[in-house]
């Protein structure tokens, strides 16, 4: 399989690189992503790469005067937005709108990932589209339909959640998951998010530890988090994604709308929808006219 790695480097992929600038003073303040920087130009790769954490990281890279910054990623201290990345060879459109891409017999080490995202201010987006997409834990990718591929929307508090799998390992990369970030009228932020301790970070030209995720070990399987940040102003939005027709088979989340016979309705609890479920019939998971 082919590797999404560029042959050769594009610096214009990435919005992540530091400008030239005069030594941080009371009016310019450590950004985190700059301390994370200086710790890995300062060899703190090594214990970052072996013993696995963004904290590792961090905690190398604290300023002398002994400040203590919270875990990697958090929104605090007027970082850069989160840096882009390519798209790679196996995106796919019109992925399915789920937030689950797994059963209960899907192979692998199971993996949630919940976080927010977020504008430049700190403030929670709603109705931001995210598109998920990765290898199976084999390291392959179905380019002839859509396993490992679902697309939601963050609720009215800016957040997600996906169930997935731990993707598996192919030539040239190191485990990571893809995302495209679209707020509602704004640009698409094209990402990659990557796990801590994972020893192909380290010859992976890809690989960016300001996208590192926060992992921990959770019965068997595994949970991480990161906090996107856009460059938006967050403010007062729209609070619904896009609708669309009611359908069986679709997954919908708590706050979603649809229409059905020509009515609007609104899901009171995350389902997967079935024949004989459709809204008028089943009042404890619709709402009419909401």
């Amino acid at each position: 399989m082919t590797p999404d790695t560029p042959r050769t480097p594009d610096t214009s992929l990435t919005s992540d690189t530091p400008a030239p600038a005069g030594p941080p003073g009371p009016d310019r303040p450590l950004s985190r992503k700059t301390l994370l920087r200086a710790a890995v130009a300062a060899g703190a790769a090594a214990p970052l790469l072996a013993t696995g954490g963004a904290a590792l990281a961090r905690a190398a890279a604290r300023p002398a005067d002994g400040r203590t910054l919270p875990p990697t990623p958090y929104c605090d201290d007027g970082d850069d937005p989160t840096p882009d990345q390519m798209e790679g060879p196996y995106f796919k459109p019109n992925s399915p709108r789920r937030t689950s891409l797994v059963t209960s017999g899907t192979p692998g080490t199971p993996l949630t990932v919940s976080g927010r995202v977020l504008g430049r201010n700190c403030v929670p987006l709603p109705a931001v589209l995210l598109d998920f997409w990765q290898a199976d834990h084999a390291g392959a990718y179905d380019m002839a339909g859509y396993a490992f591929r679902g697309h939601q929307f963050t609720d009215a508090a800016g957040a997600f959640t996906l169930r997935t799998v731990v993707p598996g390992l192919y030539p040239g990369r190191t485990r990571h998951l893809h995302v495209k970030a679209q707020a509602p009228g704004e640009p698409v932020l094209t990402t990659q998010l990557y796990f801590p301790g994972e020893p192909r970070n380290a010859t992976d030209a890809l690989f960016d530890p300001a996208l590192l995720m926060d992992v921990r070990e959770a019965g068997g399987g595994r949970d991480a988090r990161f906090e996107f940040v856009l460059d938006v102003d967050g403010g007062p939005g729209p609070t619904d994604p896009p609708g669309g027709s009611w359908a069986a088979g679709r997954s919908y989340a708590a706050g979603d709308r649809v229409t059905y016979g020509g009515r609007d309705y609104r899901c009171l609890q995350g389902h997967t929808a079935a024949a004989g479920w459709e809204p008028p019939n089943v009042p404890a998971l619709w709402r009419p006219g909401a």
